[in-house]
């Protein structure tokens, strides 16, 4: 293996193509609603996207393997710490209101991977809410959606309106679409139990879900007190570019595929957006 393909193994592996992602759907945020660059804001939901997904896929792997931990896993635990040093000097310099909001997505992401219900509730041992049959998808959405929605425009003390609620139904339903390929894609490795939507619903119904999804993504736009037909045009190409993966996505996909490519598409819906504007 290459010094490059290690590079590039450690940045998907590490989380820090999603951060970016992240990072660039609360950045459309700001930008849709014509608000400043938030750094401290900003700075904050990249270190603690990082963070946050780390501990939800490394910390069980890290639990048992503390004395035989392998040298790349120790190398993400460190990285990931210093992400959450990071993530901690920038709460710092956020707003109150937006902390206490804060509060509660992390004990969302601290419930979705740290055993905390009794066994009846779940699919598996882990007795968290990534194990409850069905609702790790709506998890992802709804945190997703608040982090890059409500976390800029809070901070920004920006009034919440019918077009912050549209917004936050946008995003919601983006990722919702945004996971589909993800659900394809693990079908073959997820337990029947978990009650997944492609378990549910089959492969072609699934992508077909996609594709509504990605329409009223879409068509949302539409409804918005303040139309601009840029914005428009960017929504449309957006929800296009996530229909065509959708379309190609299937059970063998790599995992470059999805984890590079589809959860790359907020980076391009960010780079329509400043080019946009420039």
């Amino acid at each position: 293996m290459t010094i490059f393909q290690k590079l590039f193994k450690f940045y998907l592996n590490a989380s820090i193509h999603v951060a970016i992602s992240v990072f660039s759907l609360a950045w459309i945020t700001l930008l849709k609603f014509e608000l400043p660059f938030d750094k401290n804001v900003l700075c904050f939901i990249f270190f603690a996207t990082i963070t946050g997904y780390n501990f939800v896929k490394y910390f069980g792997l890290a639990r048992n393997h503390r004395r035989a931990m392998a040298s790349w896993l120790r190398a993400i635990l460190i990285f990931t710490l210093v992400s959450f040093i990071l993530m901690s000097y920038f709460a710092l310099k956020l707003e109150l209101n937006t902390i206490l909001i804060l509060s509660g997505f992390g004990v969302v992401t601290f419930m979705y991977a740290i055993p905390f219900l009794p066994h009846r509730f779940f699919v598996d041992k882990h007795q968290n809410l990534r194990s409850i049959s069905g609702l790790k998808v709506y998890v992802i959405g709804l945190v997703w959606a608040g982090v890059t929605v409500l976390l800029p425009l809070i901070n920004e003390h920006y009034t919440f309106d019918f077009d912050v609620f549209l917004t936050c139904m946008q995003r919601f339903i983006f990722i919702i679409a945004l996971m589909l390929p993800f659900e394809l894609r693990d079908l073959k490795y997820d337990s029947l139990k978990l009650g997944t939507i492609p378990q549910k619903i089959g492969v072609q119904r699934t992508k077909k879900l996609g594709v509504v999804l990605s329409l009223m993504f879409f068509f949302l736009e539409l409804f918005k007190t303040e139309l601009i037909g840029s914005f428009i045009l960017i929504q449309l190409i957006v929800a296009l570019i996530l229909i065509g993966f959708l379309y190609f996505s299937k059970e063998s996909r790599s995992d470059v595929y999805t984890s590079f490519w589809v959860e790359g598409i907020p980076i391009i819906w960010l780079g329509l957006e400043i080019c946009l504007i420039l």
